[in-house]
C-alpha cells in the first residue's frame, strides 16, 4: 500500500483490517515530509493494521498554533477516510505518537483540546527554551537578544501537562543513548497524574532511532569485507528499529502488554 496524500497530510492505509489509527508528528527539522523521513516506522505500524495519519508541519516559536494546525488537519482527514468509506464501520481508537518535538504537539493537544485518544506513545521528548533547541542557539544567543521563546514556554508547558493533560494511558520511550532526552522529567510528571497508565521504557539507541530506514544491500557473487561491513551496519540500526516497533506494537494492543 502507497502513501496517500489527503488534505494535507499523508495516509498510509493497511491492506488488512484495521484495528486503529495512529495520528503521528515528528521531530521539528524532519516533520516536513514525515512520509519519507519516517517511512520504514511507520509502514511496520500501518502493516500490523494500523491507518497511520502523519501530519506535516513547519516548526516556528508558535508552538500552540501548530498543535491546533496539526490536530485540525488530522480531523479533515479523518472526516474525508469515513466519508469514503476506507476505515470500515466499526469504532477505531486513536493513538497519538509523537517523536521529539512531536511529543510535545500532543501533549500540548491533550491539554488544551476536547479530543478522544486511548492512549499517546512519546518517544525521545525534549523541552527545551529556545536558546538550546535552535542549532548554534547557546553559541549565537540571538534568541535572548531578541526576546524570542517559545509559546507556551518550557515552564509553560510543564505546567499545562501538570494541570490540564487529559489522555490517561501513556508509554515513553527514551533511548539509551540519546543525549538531548528529557523523558525522565515527563515520566515523574505524567506519573503523578496517572501512576498505573503512564509506562517508561529505555530501548537501544539514539535521538535519530525512530529515522531509521530499511536499506536494502544487495551482495555480490563472493561476499566481499565491504558487504561485511554493510550487513553489520544494517543489522545493528534495523535491530534498534524493530525493538522500537515492537515495543510499539505490543503497548498498542494492551492484553499482551506486561
Amino acid at each position: 500500500m502507497a502513501w496517500q496524500e489527503f488534505s494535507g497530510g499523508w495516509v498510509y492505509l493497511p491492506q488488512q483490517e484495521i484495528v486503529g489509527m495512529v495520528h503521528f508528528l515528528g521531530g521539528a527539522f524532519v516533520a516536513t515530509a514525515p512520509q519519507i523521513s519516517y517511512r520504514s516506522f511507520l509502514e511496520q505500524i500501518g502493516e500490523a493494521g494500523f491507518a497511520v495519519v502523519a501530519t506535516p508541519f513547519l516548526n516556528t516559536f508558535d508552538h500552540l498554533s501548530i498543535a491546533r494546525e496539526v490536530l485540525n488537519r488530522f480531523e479533515t482527514i479523518c472526516d474525508r477516510l469515513h466519508a469514503m468509506d476506507a476505515l470500515g464501520k466499526r469504532y477505531l481508537p486513536i493513538y497519538g505518537i509523537g517523536h521529539s518535538m512531536g511529543c510535545k504537539l500532543h501533549l500540548l493537544i491533550g491539554s488544551l483540546f476536547t479530543v478522544e485518544r486511548a492512549g499517546n506513545i512519546l518517544i525521545s521528548f525534549n523541552n527545551y527554551p529556545a536558546n538550546r533547541a535552535l542549532p548554534f542557539g547557546e553559541q549565537i544567543p540571538v534568541t535572548e537578544a531578541l526576546d524570542l521563546e517559545f509559546t507556551p514556554s518550557p515552564e509553560e508547558t510543564k505546567n499545562l501537562i501538570a494541570n490540564d493533560y487529559k489522555i490517561t494511558r501513556n508509554l515513553l520511550i527514551k533511548f539509551s543513548n540519546d543525549t538531548i532526552d528529557q523523558t525522565k522529567n515527563l515520566h515523574l510528571n505524567l506519573s503523578q497524574c496517572f501512576p498505573h497508565s503512564t509506562m517508561l521504557r529505555t530501548l537501544k539507541g539514539n535521538h535519530l532511532t525512530p529515522l531509521g530506514q530499511d536499506l536494502p544491500w544487495q551482495t555480490g557473487t563472493v561476499f566481499s569485507p565491504l558487504d561485511a561491513i554493510a550487513q553489520w551496519f544494517k543489522q545493528g540500526l534495523s535491530g534498534e528499529l524493530t525493538n522500537l516497533r515492537s515495543e510499539v506494537l505490543m503497548w498498542l494492543n494492551p492484553v499482551f502488554y506486561l
